[in-house]
């Protein structure tokens, strides 16, 4: 069976044309298992994001291909219609703000996604149920996201991209906007979540402290993507 989640080849992304043409992203490869917590690093503007963003079929690259578990999804074109539904099902999101819905409690806000795939509504109840107990912020569930710490929230928006069952998670500077300890918690649970659920999850960083903790280290140089082994001892805060 394989393990392999994303492949990439020959990865490019330019935007603009002609003498307004630049370059973000020059023939990146690479691949991510399931299982693995890879940080993802690069100075600002080197197109962290953007990457992030063509893996998670938001953004369309300019050539190149892709493939999401055992299915390609690009190759110089998206090679289906439903690349909205390949995010539903397949792909989990989490950004540096938890994004959840003020005016949905935790446990709605993590249902939403699943009871719009179709899953009932008791069903979608007790698989989020399930995750707010593993991320420990079950009393929480009739709580508005206002009345909770930002750490919550942010267990709360792994929770919510969790909700679908995906094998992939990109999480795009999930810990700017929290302070060093909290940090590190939502890095261990995204750690916990890959190894536990066997999950790849892909992190966009600029937290050095947070990358003893990842299995690997993607880097942008020259518009390439390089990985770079952590080592093991490392890993053990």
């Amino acid at each position: 069976m394989s393990t392999q989640a994303i492949k990439v080849e020959n990865l490019v992304k330019n935007f603009g044309k002609g003498s307004s043409l630049v370059e973000v992203i020059d023939g990146a490869s690479f691949e991510v298992n399931k299982g693995e917590l890879v940080a993802l690093v690069a100075p600002s503007g080197a197109g962290k994001t953007t990457l992030l963003m063509m893996i998670g079929c938001v953004e369309e690259p300019t050539s190149g291909t892709i493939w999401l578990g055992d299915e390609k999804v690009y190759e110089n074109k998206w090679l289906t219609k439903e690349t909205r539904k390949i995010r539903r099902e397949k792909i989990g999101f989490i950004f540096q703000a938890h994004y959840l819905i003020p005016f949905l409690n935790i446990l709605e806000n993590v249902t939403l996604v699943p009871q719009t795939n179709g899953i009932s509504k008791k069903e979608s109840e007790e698989f989020a149920m399930e995750l707010l107990e593993y991320f420990e912020i079950q009393d929480k569930a009739q709580a508005m996201p206002s009345a909770l710490s930002g750490g919550q929230n942010q267990r709360a928006a792994i929770a919510r991209a969790l909700a679908n069952k995906p094998k992939i998670i990109l999480a795009d500077e999930p810990t700017a906007a929290l302070d060093s300890k909290r940090s590190v918690d939502v890095v261990k649970m995204l750690k916990k979540v890959a190894l536990e659920q066997d999950v790849a999850v892909i992190m966009v960083t600029h937290d050095e402290a947070m990358l003893p903790l990842c299995d690997r280290i993607l880097k942008i140089e020259d518009k390439k993507v390089i990985s770079v082994e952590v080592a093991k001892e490392a890993q053990i805060l």
